[in-house]
């Protein structure tokens, strides 16, 4: 249970329902354990066995009565405490998943880097509602149970004072310690099994949602067929975990009742010997059931935290993942920054063996439109990506007009830049809504101008809801050149002082390029801009360019200089320049 601490803080949140469910516990406890063993000794007995004065009606109804009464104070307190645990359960899972979640957010990118998107929701779901199910029937039978246990017990003790025999007591007794043994094989044997469970769970669930995000891939290359067998291969590989988890947890109960048999067998034999009446070998065999039953539950909890401890391990890389990238905890005040960057002596790379970045230094003055290009992989987007602060420098620093990007609130950082990716994504949402992302506190008309300057205006209305259109998953309902212009907008609206480009209109056709080019244009006006260029025809605005190699910069200048003094760059240029034509 140590391990649990930390997430039993998601019970206090539903203290107040939970000690309900808790207290209806203790009650369904004792009227199993304690009260139908009293009806079975006491009234049974008086209603079966006449004396030579009957019993009148009244004493029949009176002694029949507690029978119901007994079940219906037993059907009550389950009821109430099936109601309320699954309330705290429900409610432990919300808050659980939410900071999952926003955990998510604050991640920095690399810790994204080579991780199955199926893998991290597989954690999101099934981890958490593992977690959550452990937490709560965890709290729950830890009391329910031992109650009922408690309560069994306590009568054999008084059965045994009353009859003056202790031995027969411990002999009720002597198997439940043997229960612990099989309890502890199947935890021992569960934990990794449920680990390997989990973990094929992410697998499964990775391989569905890189499927879904492929169709057209897989259409277009006829991999249907082998995209089913590699499915198949998924889900056969957890339905064998799946087997090997049941195989351990199904092994407790029966285990446990057949030592429980064998503990029953010597009792019934010594109540024959030792001359006890029908109705309290009755209360003796109900009250021994009302024993093991327990044991079985507690021996199922045991498995459940073995469950909960392996969700529990997948969850904590999340929870547990440093956070590199967070704010300053005296940062700097700024408003709307100039945009002057400079690069001192930076260093960086996703992997401490494999340098992306290295002693690079250089300064880009306010309103200069910057070129990176290099070959790929030469670190020209890992350079861009350093000024928003998506990934944290290894050494030196990156400072805007003078201020370290560290020294200010993520925030007011990105407020202060505006991206435009290769491949912009667009919510499940409006128009409109997937429009304000760029400022959300923008009015219609300053979101329709921003849309009339990104040459989107005109389709936006063609569409029968006109700005609050759908745009369906990944704006699935928009052509390439559409979202693109969607991005654009979005960027006009933000206003902000420095541009990323990442290549925006690389994959675009000739008619939406030239939409998009003009739009650029203007957008660009009065902007530290930096233009992650795959083709050169996109960068000839620029005012600065400067040449990637293997993670350091080996020209800075413009293009004449650069054409005729930069051998890398030359050759770059010519070769697509020769493919153009």
């Amino acid at each position: 249970m140590r391990r649990f601490r930390p997430y039993l803080k998601y019970l206090r949140a539903v203290r107040g329902p939970l000690v309900g469910a808790l207290f209806f516990a203790v009650i369904y406890g004792a009227a199993s354990g304690l009260a139908l063993n009293y009806i079975i000794k006491e009234v049974l007995p008086r209603l079966f066995e006449q004396g030579a004065t009957p019993l009148t009606l009244v004493q029949i109804l009176g002694y029949a009565s507690l029978i119901p009464a007994v079940f219906l104070v037993r059907g009550v307190s389950g009821y109430l405490n099936t109601y309320l645990i699954t309330f705290c359960g429900v409610r432990v899972l919300e808050k659980l998943r939410l900071d999952f979640f926003s955990r998510l957010q604050v991640l920095p990118l690399a810790f994204f880097s080579g991780r199955q998107t199926g893998d991290l929701i597989s954690r999101g779901i099934a981890d958490t509602n593992q977690l959550q199910f452990t937490l709560t029937s965890v709290a729950n039978d830890l009391f329910k149970q031992p109650a009922q246990l408690l309560g069994a017990i306590g009568y054999l003790t008084w059965l045994a004072l009353d009859n003056r025999d202790v031995a027969f007591l411990l002999l009720c007794l002597a198997s439940i310690p043997l229960c612990v043994f099989p309890v502890r094989y199947v935890g021992k044997h569960l934990q990794r099994r449920a680990s390997q469970l989990q973990a094929e769970m992410g697998v499964v669930t990775g391989a569905l949602g890189e499927n879904i995000g492929a169709a057209k891939e897989v259409r277009a290359f006829g991999l249907e067929e082998r995209e089913v067998e590699r499915f198949n291969r998924a889900t056969s590989q957890l339905v064998t975990y799946q087997m090997k988890a049941v195989k351990y947890a199904g092994f407790l109960t029966p285990a446990i009742e057949f030592i429980s048999a064998l503990g029953i067998a010597a009792t019934l034999i010594y109540v024959y010997r030792a001359g006890f009446s029908w109705g309290v070998f009755l209360s003796i065999m109900s009250a021994l059931y009302m024993c093991y039953e327990p044991v079985k539950k507690l021996g199922a909890i045991n498995n459940e935290l073995k469950r909960g401890s392996a969700a529990l391990e997948r969850l904590d890389e999340i929870f547990l993942e440093p956070l590199v990238i967070t704010d300053p905890a005296d940062p700097t005040p700024v408003d709307r920054l100039r945009g002057d960057v400079a690069f001192e002596q930076v260093d960086f790379s996703y992997r401490s063996d494999l340098p992306v970045l290295q002693g690079i230094s250089v300064r880009i003055p306010a309103g200069t439109i910057c070129a990176l290009v290099g070959p790929s992989g030469a670190g020209k987007s890992t350079f861009a990506h350093l000024i928003p602060r998506f990934y944290e420098v290894a050494a030196g620093r990156v400072t805007i007009d003078g201020i370290d990007v560290r020294a200010m609130r993520l925030a007011d950082l990105r407020r202060n830049i505006a991206v435009v990716s290769q491949d912009p994504v667009l919510f499940n949402d409006t128009i409109l809504a997937n429009l304000l992302i760029g400022r959300a506190n923008a009015t219609r008309a300053e979101v329709e101008q921003a849309a009339r300057d990104a040459f989107a205006h005109d389709f936006i209305m063609a569409f029968p809801n006109g700005y609050h259109a759908l745009v369906g998953e990944r704006g699935a309902t928009l052509s390439g050149g559409q979202r693109q212009r969607i991005a654009l907008a979005r960027a006009f609206l933000r206003n902000a002082p420095i541009l990323i480009l990442d290549e925006a209109t690389s994959a675009l056709d000739s008619e939406s390029e030239a939409f998009i080019q003009t739009a650029l244009e203007k957008l660009v006006v009065g902007k530290t801009v930096f233009i992650i260029a795959h083709r050169f025809s996109t960068i000839r605005n620029a005012t600065k360019i400067l040449v990637f190699e293997r993670g350091r910069i080996v020209g800075d200048g413009g293009h004449g200089e650069l054409h005729t003094q930069n051998a890398l760059y030359k050759s770059l240029y010519d070769r697509q320049s020769a493919t153009a034509l």
